[in-house]
């Protein structure tokens, strides 16, 4: 059985339609002889995964291995699973489920429904907002890549964060994301937004509603990235700049410039999309270009002398 859209419901039946030849039934194409034809394939997955493939029903408390803070709360019902950690004053809100040998520092707060996967890390000053999902090994909060250059053989020195991490509602983080704390400014993630695993956001960068960003993308410090963009997989971002809403930044590109609303940009330095494509055909016709011009050089040069061939004896003496 298969779900498919009406434009192409003739190619999911096949060449040769049923009782086709080579027998059973099946057609000359090879397309499944059940179809449901719907108006949007992916939309209706939505509604039949989750009767197919229903979710594990959580069990609800507080594994005893678990530690506990001084003053930490939370409404029930909540999981929390064993090896977790809870510094003091954290809040949890209902229904919310906190995997095995997750660290959430002094004063964390988790909104309602939402799931830590098993070593999750939040660092003090990060707040949750509600139906937030973090997967595996996520890091939030800690501090920003921040450093006065040392002179004359001097350490480094480190610029202290006291920023928060704030996380939206309805927000998914993938496996391994790092997002720094601010250092005197906030790390913001707006609602609805979905990260990919692997993706660094640094300190004081402001993201927001409805984004997509995609696996090992790096967003440098006090970015602004407005709302819808997109930022596909290992594309780098420079510190301090503006991405306008709803623009795109395809992959492996890297700007070291803003991006306007609604732009799509390509490359590395970024640069628009059908301008990238139009250079990379110059450059591709540069060789035969090249050869051109030499055949050309070549057909115009006057011939060389040949050389005078002396024979011994009648040289001039």
């Amino acid at each position: 059985m298969v779900l498919v859209a009406p434009a192409l419901e003739s190619s999911a039946a096949g060449e040769g339609g049923e009782g086709g030849e080579g027998g059973g039934g099946g057609g000359g194409g090879g397309g499944p002889e059940t179809r449901i034809i719907v108006d949007d394939p992916y939309a209706a997955l939505l509604v039949v995964i989750p009767v197919l493939y229903p979710q594990a029903v959580w069990e609800a408390g507080v594994h005893p291995t678990a530690v506990i803070g001084r003053g930490a709360t939370w409404q029930e019902p909540v999981a929390i699973g064993p090896h977790a950690c809870l510094g003091s004053g954290v809040q949890l809100g209902k229904n919310v489920r906190i995997g095995a040998g997750c660290v959430l520092g002094d004063g964390v707060a988790v909104g309602d429904d939402t799931q830590l996967y098993p070593g999750v890390t939040l660092y003090s000053g990060t707040a949750l907002g509600k139906r937030v999902i973090v997967h595996a090994g996520a890091v939030l909060g800690s501090d920003g890549f921040g450093y006065i250059p040392g002179t004359g053989g001097e350490e480094h020195r480190k610029i202290p964060h006291v920023g928060r991490c704030l996380i939206g509602d309805d927000i998914e983080i993938g496996a391994s994301t790092c997002i720094d704390r601010g250092s005197v400014d906030d790390t913001v993630i707006g609602s609805g937004t979905k990260i990919d695993n692997l993706v660094h956001i640094a300190h004081n960068v402001r993201i927001g509603a409805r984004c997509l960003i995609m696996a090992q993308a790096g967003i440098a410090g006090s970015c602004q990235v407005e709302d819808d963009v997109i930022i596909a997989g290992q594309a780098g971002v420079s510190d301090h700049l503006a991405l306008g809403r709803g623009s795109r930044l395809l992959v492996q590109s890297g700007t070291i410039a803003d991006i306007p609303a609604d732009a799509t940009y390509f490359g590395t330095p970024a640069r628009p999309h059908r301008e990238f494509l139009r250079a990379q055909v110059a450059l591709y016709r540069l060789a035969k270009i090249v050869d051109d011009l030499e055949q050309l050089v070549e057909a115009k040069s006057p011939p060389a002398p040949s050389p005078q061939k002396v024979t011994p004896g009648t040289a001039e003496q």
